[in-house]
């Protein structure tokens, strides 16, 4: 029992050391700098969108998740495709540096479809989450909370109404926004520790 006890716990160090060093890898950061920077403006925190990546692939370029989305940024092929028919210059699906870049342009037209939300913090969440499940699913949500009176500036009353939601797998988009944030805030940590 002891030793079951012992090997759980180094795992578990071991674990931690290997995600401090993945928050603190700079390989693709050039990508996340110069797509932010063109698809948000050059004073955007381009960080916010490495913090995603670590959510969706966990910065791993060959990911393929179980519906089929690839890459770094887990982009479906059809979404790809449309992104590519917008943007000539995107190249495969596969290489980091088009993936990051279709990412990040998909980012900037989910925001544009939440322009109504103008505190950054909610409005990021309601990107993502329209990432991960799709913007329909968000705004079927929203519609719930605007039925139960609440405010559908705030993502925490997407969060409250979110298990009413027919056809939504709610606790996975809730999960994967909440992995942002700490991501996000993980990558902001290590900035300051630079200094």
């Amino acid at each position: 029992m002891k030793l079951i006890i012992k090997i759980f716990f180094v795992s578990l160090i071991i674990i931690n050391n290997s995600n401090s060093q993945k928050i603190n890898c700079e390989t693709y950061d050039d990508y996340f700098k110069k797509y932010s920077k063109r698809y948000f403006g050059p004073t955007f925190d381009w960080r916010i969108f490495k913090a995603q990546a670590f959510a969706e692939s966990n910065l791993n370029p060959d990911a393929v998740s179980w519906v089929g989305a690839k890459g770094i940024m887990q982009i479906m092929p059809e979404t790809y495709q449309e992104l590519k028919l917008k943007n000539s210059e995107l190249g495969e699906i596969n290489d980091p540096h088009w993936n990051i870049a279709a990412g990040i342009h998909y980012n900037r037209q989910l925001w544009k479809q939440w322009k109504e939300k103008d505190d950054l913090n909610n409005k990021m969440s309601f990107v993502f989450g329209s990432y991960n499940a799709g913007s329909g699913t968000i705004r079927r949500a929203e519609s719930i909370a605007k039925k139960e009176s609440l405010d559908t500036k705030q993502w925490t009353s997407i969060e409250k109404i979110a298990p009413t939601v027919p056809k939504w797998r709610h606790k996975e988009t809730l999960d994967y926004v909440k992995k942002i944030e700490n991501n996000f805030q993980k990558l902001q940590s290590v900035k300051k520790k630079k200094r």
